[in-house]
């Protein structure tokens, strides 16, 4: 068998330990989410913004460290900040 990754032996440990549930209603689930992944990625306005060299360039590496186009996080984590899933870090 081959070598468990920290994140694989993690979910086998959480399948194990019965801490996953099937769902309900898979269809019904699995559409609902998709309209949530299409709204999300649907990119019907544009906006300009100004920010500082630093960070456009801070924003830039993570992307870069994320393999996705730094638009794209900006977007992302507009997103999961408006939808309640991004929260400040205390200090």
């Amino acid at each position: 068998m081959a070598k468990l990754s920290t994140e694989e032996r993690e979910v086998l440990r959480a399948v194990e330990a019965d801490e996953w549930k099937p769902v309900q209603d898979k269809e019904g689930e699995i559409s609902r989410y998709s309209e949530y992944a299409t709204a999300t990625f649907r990119k019907d306005r544009r906006i300009n913004i100004r920010i500082s060299t630093k960070d456009l360039e801070a924003l830039q590496k993570r992307a870069l460290e994320e393999g996705i186009p730094y638009q794209t996080l900006v977007s992302s984590v507009l997103h999961k900040y408006v939808s309640g899933r991004l929260a400040e870090r205390a200090s």
